[in-house]
């Protein structure tokens, strides 16, 4: 299957495993020397609409690419640590 840059901004990147969406290609890393894909980029979300800035993008190299299908791309790399809020209980 043969697939373009432009076709790739539009699949949704996931982690094969614990299956959390990253979200979609945004960016692509090109080897102008070898002429070959050296990663892909997804932008960061923004931080409180986009006031406070975005948070750190996600850059996944070639190798670590495992599948590219019709709408999805797999990616193995490491879970993502989430901060846990606190639950407040309002009386």
């Amino acid at each position: 299957m043969a697939c373009r840059i432009a076709e790739l901004r539009h699949k949704e990147v996931v982690n094969e495993s614990d299956g959390v969406r990253l979200g979609c290609v945004d960016d692509v890393e090109v080897d102008t020397k070898n002429a070959c894909l050296v990663s892909i980029i997804i932008y960061g979300r923004p931080k409180l609409f986009g006031i406070l800035g975005r948070h750190e993008d996600i850059i996944i190299p070639w190798a670590d690419i495992r599948l590219i299908g019709e709408d999805t791309i797999l990616v193995k790399c490491p879970p993502r640590h989430r901060h846990n809020r606190k639950k407040r209980i309002i009386f």
